[in-house]
């Protein structure tokens, strides 16, 4: 038995991936969602002691991180080399030492890629393909305060962690092609493709699911 921890992203809850725990817990996992203090001004090192908590003194724990909170995982793997196993990180931001969130959108050339998909103004970039019935399931997301953006990543190098990413096919907010480049300029992996956009968890879970589980079972 592995146990995944879920780290949302921006202004998320911990349940929005309870559709993706439906998919884990039958194959005898356990799943720990944290509620990260994204509406508090709260910095960058203030998200970790949360998921420390929750994981207590599990062991071989699969930490997940989505979107932002790619910012947030290594340093849970940092504070904690023995008990977690690996990260898999979803459609998420990469970080440099040093590197702050807020100077991360220009380093990558995220406007650019944006813009490469002629999406027009209004387009939703974040649930357009989460059924309506799913959607309204889930609360909205909550305020995401910005105190986190100014702090450099702090750690010298990407923690010696098994890690894995999975993109997907139809993001419109982190464009698979373009994250694809990033990932592999960054961490050197291949990541893995799943259908969905940005909230695959919502709109793609068994997929999402299965690729987050890959030989765990």
């Amino acid at each position: 038995m592995t146990t995944f921890c879920f780290l949302h992203g921006a202004g998320g809850r911990g349940v929005d991936w309870d559709l993706v725990r439906a998919e884990l817990e039958p194959h005898g996992h356990e799943v720990l969602a944290v509620d990260l203090p994204c509406e508090a001004p709260t910095p960058l090192a203030g998200y970790v002691p949360p998921v420390l908590e929750a994981i207590g003194d599990q062991r071989d724990v699969v930490v997940v991180a989505q979107s932002l909170a790619g910012f947030i995982a290594p340093l849970v793997a940092a504070e904690l080399p023995d008990q977690v196993s690996r990260l898999v990180l979803v459609a998420a931001m990469v970080p440099r030492p040093g590197e702050t969130g807020g100077d991360w959108w220009t380093n990558v050339g995220h406007a650019d890629a944006l813009a490469a998909q002629g999406l027009p103004d209004d387009a939703d970039l974040f649930t357009h393909d989460v059924p309506a019935e799913v959607l309204a399931r889930f609360d909205a997301p909550r305020g995401q305060t910005d105190a986190l953006f100014v702090d450099p990543w702090p750690l010298p190098a990407w923690p010696d962690v098994d890690t894995r990413f999975v993109v997907c096919r139809d993001d419109r907010f982190f464009p698979a092609a373009w994250l694809r480049g990033v990932v592999e300029d960054r961490l050197g992996i291949e990541p893995v493709e799943v259908p969905g956009g940005h909230c695959a968890y919502l709109s793609q879970p068994a997929a999402l699911a299965d690729a987050i589980r890959q030989d765990r079972d």
